[in-house]
């Protein structure tokens, strides 16, 4: 274990932090009522200033979420294209953050690309290719989580292309990038960052975790082995793809709520929108006919109420 690394207690607390952040996750996936002080009392906080941080990062990420809510319907009705990648360390947070913006929002405008590694017939084609086929339409917004950086980051250090593919893609990048920004592509680049002790102290809460392991791969755990050369290909991707068409933005993410909050106001500030004004929603009557019977639900295809 690295010299630098933590006592004992120190990391068993933070892993038990961690892991209660992932149960938060869920929480805040089920909390339709904004109940804040019940989600405090079930969240059993470790002090009175974790159950005020706690109830501030809830009480703002609801404001934000509303606040993506009307970016979406203005998206919709501007017919603007957005999109957004979101590249980092594994277990840097991105997908969290994914998550907290999507969350709220219907699936048809903002959509999530998480695409897997290339097969065979996909290696063979221009790099971009399978890319592009998942690019935003009028009234969309696509966010990636991991993109067509793949190949300065873990294709570069796993050595999954060429020495000529790599220098070709940072040739060609620049002008990709410039090409959908003139075709009316709004394109936002976040890159999450955290410390190497941090990605040490996540990935245990993973292994700790039978329900977070399957986020280990054995590509991640190569990547603990090989952080000094992912960070060379980090700063290498970032001076040469930073460009004023679309500029990288570096997310600090030690702190993962920290991290969501201030990405996803980063990313509203990005994009002109305002309120869009809607008509009244009326619920129309429920039509009644005196001919009307209801057929009864066979009994053997209910599902048992256990619960």
């Amino acid at each position: 274990m690295p010299s630098d690394t933590p006592s004992q207690d120190e990391l068993v607390r933070r892993i038990r932090r961690d892991l209660q952040d992932d149960y938060d996750e869920e929480i805040e996936m089920e909390l339709e009522d904004r109940n804040l002080d019940a989600l405090s009392r079930e969240g059993a906080p470790e002090s009175d200033t974790e159950r005020d941080q706690r109830h501030s990062y809830f009480k703002e990420l609801f404001r934000l979420q509303a606040e993506l809510v009307k970016l979406q319907d203005w998206v919709v009705h501007s017919k603007h294209k957005v999109v957004i990648l979101f590249e980092g360390r594994d277990a840097a947070g991105k997908g969290g953050v994914i998550k907290r913006i999507t969350q709220r929002l219907n699936p048809r405008v903002a959509r999530v690309a998480a695409l897997p590694a290339p097969n065979d017939r996909e290696r063979t084609q221009w790099y971009f290719q399978r890319y592009a086929s998942h690019l935003p339409a009028a009234g969309e917004m696509v966010l990636f989580d991991r993109s067509w950086y793949n190949r300065a980051g873990v294709e570069r250090v796993m050595g999954f292309c060429s020495d000529a593919e790599y220098e070709e893609f940072f040739r060609s990048v620049p002008e990709f990038e410039k090409m959908l920004v003139r075709s009316g592509i709004q394109l936002i680049k976040y890159w999450f960052s955290i410390t190497d002790e941090e990605q040490h102290v996540r990935f245990l809460g993973r292994i700790h975790d039978p329900l977070k392991q399957w986020k280990l791969s054995p590509m991640d755990l190569e990547s603990r082995a090989r952080w000094e050369e992912y960070t060379k290909a980090k700063e290498t991707m970032l001076e040469r793809t930073h460009i004023p068409e679309a500029p990288w933005w570096v997310v600090q993410a030690v702190d993962k709520k920290k991290a969501r909050l201030n990405c996803i106001q980063h990313l509203l500030d990005q994009i002109p929108y305002s309120e869009v004004v809607h008509a009244p929603v009326h619920l129309p009557a429920r039509v009644r006919n005196a001919d009307y019977i209801r057929n009864p639900v066979p009994p053997e295809i209910i599902v048992p109420e256990r619960y």
